[in-house]
């Protein structure tokens, strides 16, 4: 049965056109297998799962023919033609995406994420009116595979909880850096805001690309309110290297 959220209609999009070139592989990263199955297969399944989306927009590039005979037409396509980073890929969906009141943004890469959790991510959002809910990650600690978090943003709370910064490790001061809460940057939008903010976006960093978690930033200096929904650190595992895809088949053994 499909998971309803009252008066809030989602749409999920999955950005997959990262080249994965870290990987070494002549796979697509989306097509990278982990416990048997395609990375993308894995999240796709905890997307029908969530009964969000019964068509979820995946953002494809180089290796779009590959991709779309995979999958065919269990998910909508758009097309990222050049690599200018992960805000540019979510505004290249605007258009399959049309109109909805939520969008949520997952990863190609990312396969673990739990249909439950999409659904927690959603009713939170719904709930608290919030424009951006944040999916965040706490680590037990930083030793063994929990290293392979290290460069993620650091969730910044005051003193009564509220999320005031995600800070990436680059910008973090030494204290920071100790923050065991990571922010995976798997968000839900209010639509009409990140449209908007999305053409707010500026490229002004070394790589020239515009950035999703630069929303986030955005959000905080508006003062905005910001929702998060913890998922465990085996739900929030990014694959982006052959030591990574080894964590991953280790956490599928496992569960």
């Amino acid at each position: 049965m499909p998971f309803v959220i009252p008066d809030m209609h989602v749409r999920i999009v999955i950005l997959a056109a990262g080249k994965g070139k870290r990987m070494k592989s002549e796979l697509p990263k989306a097509l990278t297998p982990v416990a048997g199955k395609p990375i993308l297969e894995h999240l796709l399944t905890s997307v029908a799962g969530s009964g969000l989306d019964p068509l979820p927009v995946v953002v494809i590039g180089h290796e779009r023919k590959r991709i779309c005979d995979a999958f065919g037409a269990s998910c909508a396509y758009a097309v990222q033609e050049e690599q200018l980073g992960t805000g540019h890929a979510v505004k290249c969906a605007q258009e399959e995406v049309g109109n909805t009141d939520a969008v949520i943004v997952l990863y190609g890469d990312h396969p673990f994420v739990s249909s439950q959790s999409i659904q927690r991510l959603a009713r939170e959002h719904e709930s608290r009116g919030s424009v951006l809910t944040m999916m965040t990650t706490v680590l037990p600690s930083t030793d063994g595979w929990y290293k392979a978090f290290e460069s993620w943003g650091r969730i910044i709370r005051d003193a009564t909880g509220r999320v005031v910064a995600n800070r990436q490790y680059k910008d973090a001061s030494e204290e920071e850096r100790l923050i065991l809460e990571r922010d995976p940057a798997m968000y839900c939008f209010s639509a009409n805001w990140l449209w908007d903010r999305l053409a707010r976006l500026k490229n002004e960093n070394s790589q020239g690309e515009y950035y999703l978690t630069d929303l986030a930033r955005m959000a905080f200096e508006e003062g905005q309110e910001i929702a998060t929904v913890a998922i465990p650190p085996e739900e929030a595992i990014g694959i982006n290297s052959p030591e990574e895809k080894e964590i991953a088949e280790r956490i599928a053994a496992e569960r």
